[in-house]
């Protein structure tokens, strides 16, 4: 009965999340954490957690795409994995050959154009895995409604030191001049393929850091970060709709900020020649809340006032 009335409760929950989401990210990385600890907490091994963990996989695949999310990019494996014990690496390894493969082959992917792509240094894992990785690019690489990137051998500081590296050694050979190195540069050398900017990371398993993953992707994009309890295995869709509500209320609080911030500049130096912050203001205003937007001059942020002047 208890059971029974837990489900009910979680249920209407999960309904209520949903009518209170109005907007979704566009991509959201998550750095699936905790399968070793719920093996260990239910008398397992390593590879029983690692397995229950790639069922939860499949299940946030389903909801991304339920609540139309482009993108979603999973922590697999990182290059600090690879110091773990051969008797728990090489069943991990399986999984993720054995998964690769069948997502490549499952139905509910061709049917949702699933672009499958992986993200690492993957020449450092057994060649069964790069097999399958390859497997798997090649069977989903004409999709594009989706892309599910597969975080392997992946480290965020090796990817751009690997740039920098990259970058020193072209203007070292005069292929590349200082004054040329802009963002572009950078990310072309990041990865094979484009990779949009991370709007929300989930983070499972009860550790508040995001462990060198996608830093050039995700902090620079700002990205809103929902760290929660419970291990991966365990991770819920009423869990999933708490990290989309995070993304929205920092959405919600960028947006005031940036309002803010450019109708200071404005008042502050009262020049009619801070059109980037004047266009700030328009784009945001909406976000400031009712009693700030009363108070603004419409000269502060009316286009046609600035074009009269």
């Amino acid at each position: 009965m208890r059971e029974w009335f837990g489900r009910q409760v979680r249920s209407g929950y999960e309904r209520l999340l949903r009518r209170e989401i109005e907007g979704v990210p566009t991509h959201v990385a998550v750095i699936q954490d905790g399968n070793r600890r719920y093996a260990r907490q239910n008398g397992a091994d390593a590879p029983d957690g690692h397995r229950a963990g790639a069922e939860t996989t499949e299940q946030v695949l389903e909801w991304c795409q339920d609540l139309g999310v482009e993108e979603l990019t999973l922590y697999a494996f990182s290059t600090e994995n690879f110091d773990r014990p051969d008797e728990e690496l090489e069943p991990l390894f399986d999984l993720l050959e054995g998964k690769l493969r069948e997502f490549a082959d499952a139905d509910r992917v061709h049917e949702n154009g699933v672009c499958i792509r992986a993200l690492g240094d993957v020449e450092r894992l057994p060649e069964r895995v790069q097999d399958a990785v390859a497997y798997a690019e090649e069977r989903t690489e004409g999709y594009d409604r989706f892309v599910l990137n597969v975080a392997l051998a992946y480290g965020g500081r090796a990817e751009l030191l690997s740039a920098a590296r990259s970058v020193l050694s072209d203007v070292d050979a005069g292929a590349l001049s200082p004054g040329e190195i802009d963002v572009e540069t950078v990310e072309e050398r990041l990865y094979e393929r484009p990779v949009r900017d991370v709007d929300l990371i989930i983070r499972t398993g009860g550790d508040e850091r995001t462990s060198n993953f996608l830093p050039w992707y995700a902090n620079g994009n700002e990205a809103a970060v929902f760290f929660c309890a419970p291990y991966w295995p365990e991770f819920r869709q009423v869990d999933f709709l708490r990290a989309i509500r995070t993304y929205e209320h920092r959405q919600e609080s960028w947006r005031t900020a940036r309002a803010r911030r450019a109708l200071a500049l404005l008042r502050a130096t009262g020049s009619a020649e801070l059109d980037e912050a004047r266009n700030v203001l328009e784009r945001f205003r909406d976000a400031l809340p009712s009693s700030e937007r009363e108070q603004l001059d419409p000269e502060e942020f009316d286009a046609d006032e600035r074009a009269a002047d």
